[in-house]
């Protein structure tokens, strides 16, 4: 594992902690916030750059005040799989949700085989559930507008007929003796495979909505099969279990009725707006210490790397969406995740939290990406979290 090491990760610190960057340089000059240029009301965007290092990192700044901007998100299809470059997913966002005036790329996913394109943790597109909780860090905007960041995890289980229990993933590949829950979301047909598989109709869906986060709906079973690659259809799902838990689980009568919740600890019910991501970065303006696992492991050494970084951040005045150039011996060699954090301490954020990174990094804003891509173009990405200007 290369380390940084920690004598020049201090000195580092001590320099940002002491200075203000110039944009363009490496000589003091007017703050990040100073330097932001307004590309819309309420929209402001800064390119910084310091030529020592190098570093090269792009900010847009969204005024909380400015009620005709909100937060949502988009996924690749539109759906829950799928790998697209975020410009092109903007051009999906409905237009009773807004007009998308900046984005960021999203969520870490799966990167092949048939489910290419889930997000690994929570997904809430304009109040749909595509995607569950992974027990990981999430970003979501509450009922009442406000901003949110932690721990989000899943208490997802379906109730059958005879009272048991089970809990499953949502739109994901199913564990290996576990159960998942696929909606149309995740295309015409769900994966193929050994296992049983139960079609379900939903007895009250909601227009425009497939699931809700923190509910609990109602299902009667239509149909029961033998293997995977079921059709889906709109107001449909598909109940997924391995061969060994259906062997547990037994025949269930078609026409009987199941109970599927989506509950979610902490409850995040009425929540219009998430995504999955993490680590957090500052939590009630607070560093966040790094999660140490209990062996090395690569996801860990990265955050201790400099690596192309996209990232979310706000305090009572504005939310940040911040990208870092990296891997450009010229431009910009990127950040580790404490660096990246120092950057919303100089905007003067109290939250943030890390988003994928690497070549998925990208930030748009007006109309065009705006930071340099370590691949030399947009990457196919899962999903992302879009600024939009309410009609």
């Amino acid at each position: 594992m290369n380390r940084v090491p920690r004598g020049w990760r201090r000195g580092m610190l001590a320099i940002l902690g002491g200075m203000v960057w110039l944009v363009g340089c490496g000589r003091s000059g007017p703050s990040v916030s100073e330097s932001l240029t307004e590309l819309q009301p309420g929209l402001g965007y800064t390119n910084v750059r310091r030529a020592d290092v190098p570093w090269s990192f792009h900010v847009v700044r969204v005024n909380r005040k400015d009620l005709s901007l909100a937060l949502t998100t988009v996924h690749a299809a539109p759906g829950a799989v799928g790998l697209v470059p975020l410009s092109e997913q903007l051009k999906g966002v409905p237009t009773r949700v807004g007009q998308p005036v900046a984005a960021i790329n999203g969520d870490f996913y799966q990167r092949d085989r048939e489910l290419a394109g889930d997000p690994r943790g929570l997904q809430i597109v304009a109040g749909d559930l595509i995607s569950g909780p992974n027990g990981g860090t999430a970003f979501w905007v509450d009922r009442r507008g406000q901003p949110r960041c932690g721990v989000v995890e899943s208490q997802f289980q379906v109730t059958w007929p005879d009272g048991v229990r089970t809990p499953f993933v949502l739109n994901a590949e199913r564990p290996a003796e576990g159960l998942s829950l696929l909606t149309p979301a995740v295309g015409t047909s769900t994966p193929a495979g050994a296992g049983r598989e139960w079609i379900l109709e939903l007895e009250r869906p909601d227009e425009g909505v497939i699931l809700a986060v923190g509910q609990t709906n109602q299902a009667v079973i239509r149909e029961q099969r033998e293997s995977g690659g079921t059709p889906l259809a709109p107001g449909r799902l598909v109940l997924s279990a391995g061969p060994k838990l259906a062997a547990r689980l037994g025949a269930v009568p078609v026409g009987s009725r199941v109970s599927i919740s989506t509950a979610t600890l902490p409850d995040l019910t009425g929540a219009p707006t998430a995504l999955g991501g993490g680590p957090a970065l500052l939590q009630a303006g607070r560093r966040v210490p790094l999660p140490k696992p209990a062996e090395e492991s690569y996801e860990f050494s990265t955050m201790l790397e400099q690596h192309p970084r996209s990232a979310v951040g706000w305090n009572a005045e504005a939310i940040y969406l911040v990208t870092v150039d990296g891997r450009q011996e010229k431009l910009s060699v990127g950040m580790t995740l404490e660096e990246l954090t120092d950057v919303f301490r100089q905007l003067g954020c109290t939250e943030a939290m890390n988003l994928d990174g690497g070549g998925s990094a990208t930030l748009w804003a007006a109309g065009a990406v705006r930071n340099s891509p370590c691949d030399g173009e947009e990457r196919p990405i899962a999903n992302g979290l879009v600024v939009v200007r309410r009609p």
